[in-house]
């Protein structure tokens, strides 16, 4: 049997030195696919993952660039909500000075108005006090001139007193 296996196995065409010749051809081959088509493939592979590890990192730095400008407007908007209020508070100070200023303006006006026309009440009573004056000076030299000029008896004395005063009167514009 033994003697079979080996004619059958010598008869079927195996033979070694075919089998060591398309060994050293296949090593032949994988030097050649490792030369020339397997280090091209993996540096491009390498270049690949190297792009795609710095487009992570860039990526990374560009959303950690936008975090910190997304930070710094708030800061600015919070910054311009104060400055708004001091400009608010300002404006209602501003207003309440100017309210006060005009107050007082007026307040001064009002015063001096009526130190005015204390004064000028005071000048128009002064100009009647004299007006009536010198018409009582007048009518008592007019009451002694016509005295001198004739005696007067009591009656008469009186029509003439009546007479003053009536005239009198008429010069006020009393009735």
């Amino acid at each position: 049997m033994n003697s079979t296996f080996l004619l059958g196995a010598a008869s079927s065409g195996f033979a070694w030195g075919d089998f060591l010749y398309y060994l050293v051809i296949f090593l032949i081959l994988l030097a050649l696919i490792k030369k020339f088509a397997w280090s091209p493939v993996t540096e491009m592979m390498e270049k690949r993952a190297t792009k795609i590890a710095n487009d992570i990192d860039s990526a990374e730095d560009s959303r950690k660039k936008a975090q910190e400008l997304a930070q710094q407007r708030e800061v600015a908007l919070k910054d311009s909500h104060v400055e708004a209020s001091k400009i608010i508070d300002r404006a209602k100070q501003n207003g309440e000075q100017q309210k006060t200023n005009i107050v007082n303006s007026a307040h001064d006006e009002v015063v001096t108005m009526k130190a005015n026309a204390k004064k000028d009440i005071q000048q128009e009573r002064q100009e009647a006090l004299d007006g009536v004056k010198n018409d009582v000076a007048e009518l008592s030299i007019e009451i002694a001139s016509k005295i001198i000029q004739k005696e007067l008896s009591s009656e008469d004395q009186k029509a003439l007193v009546d007479s003053y005063i009536e005239g009198l009167g008429k010069q006020n514009g009393i009735r």
